[in-house]
């Protein structure tokens, strides 16, 4: 069996609801992230992913993350590894993108890095570290992180540059999963939240 890489995004918080660049700030899931994550964690263990049993789970150590991954089920399976934290956002820290913009119009994280925080190239070998540690077995991997180190690391999964993350969208408590196509690296499910939909 060739290892699949499943991503699950932390539920939401306060400052994903309000568009605010939320990397290194240790913030809470809301209620409405919990309950997310309680959906996430049932269609986990409903078939066909009954659970998950031989997959190998890690999780950012933020709390976000890990509050996602301990009410989804898997908590007491998952290893914290750094590698999955969100991207740093130095001095863009908690802004919101229209704050962002008045102070360095045109500025995207994609092309641009975050001043006084992570490059490109920072999450680049990040993000690499995750994926070889995911091809590195004849197992799948679950992980609980973030939405850009997420977005960065599908990139890099299909082999782009990590600036293409700015194409693929992905909504907090979404599930994703990045497997093979005729031995090519190939999204089998991206930024899925269909066991949402009872909620909405």
């Amino acid at each position: 069996m060739a290892p699949r890489i499943l991503l699950a995004r932390h539920g939401q918080t306060e400052w994903s609801l309000s568009g605010q660049h939320t990397g290194r700030t240790d913030i809470p899931l809301l209620d409405e992230g919990r309950d997310g994550a309680k959906l996430l964690g049932e269609r986990l263990h409903r078939a066909p992913w009954n659970g998950l049993p031989d997959v190998e789970v890690r999780t950012s150590p933020l709390l976000r993350a890990s509050e996602t991954c301990a009410i989804a089920g898997f908590g007491e399976r998952a290893e914290n590894w750094d590698a999955l934290m969100e991207w740093d956002y130095g001095a863009f820290e908690g802004l919101a993108p229209d704050a962002i913009q008045a102070r360095r119009p045109g500025w995207q994280v994609w092309r641009d890095g975050a001043p006084d925080g992570e490059t490109l190239a920072d999450v680049t070998a990040r993000v690499d570290e995750v994926i070889a540690w995911a091809r590195s077995a004849d197992r799948d991997v679950l992980v609980f992180a973030h939405g850009h180190v997420l977005r960065a690391l599908g990139a890099r999964w299909l082999g782009l540059d990590v600036g293409f993350g700015a194409h693929l969208r992905l909504d907090p408590t979404s599930l994703s999963v990045l497997g093979w196509a005729y031995g090519e690296p190939a999204v089998e499910r991206w930024n899925d939240t269909g066991h949402l939909d009872a909620r909405r």
